[in-house]
């Protein structure tokens, strides 16, 4: 067997699937929105081979994957919808508080009142920023049926294609996260990056 051979996270991933099947699926997705280190291109592919082998519905774990999405990003826009606009202002006037100021905060809430809803639905497509774009969308209360329709959407269509990739590979689903795996990284990368620089200038303009 294919996944018996497999360790780590990814071998955590084949047991819960094995288990409960669909449902399986769907509550790895939800965990995934959540903790972006569990990564869908190990999650999704094994259960599009799990699908090919008959042990569960191709159709069920689509819906389970996409209802599980979902799930991580209400949570998600809960947690923005909770920190509010208001308390993240406070945070930006603060001296100590590096990540952003007040005129950044502004910035961003223009941005994302004209592009928001492209924002929402491009994320769902890159690893990492698919969980962290939720939060924004909550901050700024963007509205919950439309911020629903698009993480389902965009979901749904990452969802399929992952699904498939690991139904038509068979016994060689795991290729994609080698596929994967590069971009993901790339990605954690870039944000730390862009983290570190808006630090900096912080610190440069305070002194």
């Amino acid at each position: 067997m294919a996944d018996a051979q497999v360790d780590g996270i990814g071998g955590w991933v084949v047991d819960v699937i094995g288990s409960i099947g669909e449902v399986g699926v769907g509550l790895l997705i939800a965990l995934e929105n959540v903790v972006p280190p569990i990564p869908s291109e190990v999650i999704l592919p094994f259960a599009g081979f799990s699908a090919a082998q008959g042990r569960i519905s191709l159709v069920g774990a689509w819906v389970a994957a996409t209802l599980g999405s979902l799930v991580g990003a209400w949570l998600l826009y809960g947690l923005g919808a909770f920190i509010a606009y208001e308390r993240l202002h406070g945070l930006a006037a603060k001296r100590w508080f590096l990540l952003f100021n007040t005129e950044d905060l502004h910035r961003g809430e223009r941005f994302f009142d004209r592009h928001g809803s492209k924002v929402v639905l491009v994320a769902r497509f890159v690893p990492l920023l698919r969980s962290i774009v939720s939060v924004p969308a909550g901050v700024v209360r963007m509205p919950l049926l439309r911020f629903t329709g698009l993480t389902a959407l965009g979901s749904g269509i990452w969802n399929a294609i992952f699904l498939y990739a690991g139904y038509t590979l068979g016994g060689q689903w795991e290729r994609v996260e080698g596929w994967m795996g590069p971009v993901s990284t790339a990605v954690v990368v870039l944000v730390a990056i862009v983290c570190a620089l808006l630090v900096v200038r912080q610190v440069k303009i305070l002194t």
